[in-house]
């Protein structure tokens, strides 16, 4: 698991867009993107400087992994996983990120943001097909139940997330039921599901080099 000791706001101007790491305040006003969309720092407006086709790659490939999380290690090995499958290499990358524990539970709209999600799963408060699971990174299926555990139904940091949740929408790949806090993963996201705005195919290319 990927600990953020950054502040996030700040990992959002520096690769220039809305990585949504803060969770609600990304949606709103608040949001530090709209006002400076450049990189932090006294000279961030001076110092933009035009990329080489290697720095827009490793960019491109920052900005995904910090968006999911994951250390550059765990990384690589989506990555190789991502080549050994047939398919499309960058939409079976994108696939392996997003069927994550972790990022299905934000998904689901249990958690408001994906680093939230990955605390809620490492304290044991998600089952998975009844079972208790703290591995953020656990590869979820189709016809996995994901549900949050019954003592942790109380706990008001997932309710309100629960009851915020109908602003961001539910993926068409998932299906949950928000009295129960309960869903169900029915197929495996296609790349017209996944709203992540990065070029996942230039990315390949970072690691075909």
């Amino acid at each position: 698991m990927a600990s953020q000791k950054k502040p996030v706001c700040r990992i959002c101007r520096r690769e220039g867009s809305k990585l949504f790491l803060k969770g609600d305040k990304c949606f709103s006003r608040k949001c530090i993107v709209e006002k400076r969309a450049y990189p932090p720092g006294m000279h961030g407006q001076l110092r933009q400087k035009k990329l080489s086709n290697y720095g827009i790659q490793l960019r491109e490939k920052q900005k995904l992994r910090r968006i999911y999380g994951v250390r550059e290690r765990q990384f690589r090995n989506y990555m190789a996983e991502a080549l050994r499958r047939r398919g499309v290499t960058g939409e079976n990358l994108l696939q392996l990120l997003e069927m994550r524990l972790d990022n299905v539970v934000y998904r689901m709209g249990i958690a408001s943001s994906r680093s939230q999600a990955r605390q809620f799963v490492s304290h044991g408060l998600i089952l998975v097909n009844g079972r208790r699971v703290n591995i953020p990174s656990y590869q979820t299926k189709i016809g996995d139940t994901i549900e949050v555990a019954e003592l942790a139904k109380s706990i008001s940091t997932i309710q309100n997330a629960v009851e915020g949740s109908s602003s961001r929408g539910i993926p068409s790949w998932l299906q949950f039921d928000a009295n129960l806090m309960k869903g169900v993963i029915v197929s495996v996201p296609l790349r017209d599901d996944i709203d992540t705005d990065v070029r996942e195919s230039i990315i390949v290319e970072f690691y075909s080099r």
